[in-house]
């Protein structure tokens, strides 16, 4: 909020060089935080698909969350006013990578009761499938 009263004396001021200079810092803030937010569905639906590939069966509550967080990725993804998306095929494919481990660590703790540890887990999950998957239900 402070950065749009900054925004407003600029403008007001005429000083159009820094206010198109924090509009870029605007909209760069709003990007990370687009990127964070999809970071942590991308986690939770990497979790999910990780502990179906694991235990090789699903359950509702799994079937759901991985619904609910593919709709959320491609919300906060999806462009409101000019179309199209935020983030790139190859980027949100970078996310997943970067989130894969973590992902991992928590599948962890929740597949077949907490009994394996993560790379014990990594052995039964091909990465590179399921990295594909994940993408593969965000894009449908």
């Amino acid at each position: 909020m402070e950065e749009l009263l900054e925004l407003r004396q600029f403008l007001e001021q005429g000083k159009i060089h820094e206010a198109l200079l924090l509009v870029d810092e605007l909209e760069e803030m709003s990007l990370g935080d687009k990127i964070n937010k999809i970071d942590s569905y991308g986690v939770i639906l990497l979790i999910h698909l990780i502990k179906q590939k694991a235990e090789k069966r699903s359950t509702r509550s799994w079937d759901v969350s991985i619904e609910n967080t593919v709709r959320e990725i491609n919300k906060i993804n999806k462009r409101r006013k000019s179309g199209g998306f935020y983030l790139n095929q190859a980027e949100l494919i970078d996310i997943l990578e970067q989130g894969y481990q973590v992902a991992l660590k928590r599948a962890a703790l929740e597949a077949f009761e907490g009994r394996y540890e993560a790379q014990e887990l990594a052995a039964m999950v091909d990465q590179q499938e399921t990295l594909a998957e994940a993408l593969k239900l965000i894009q449908q």
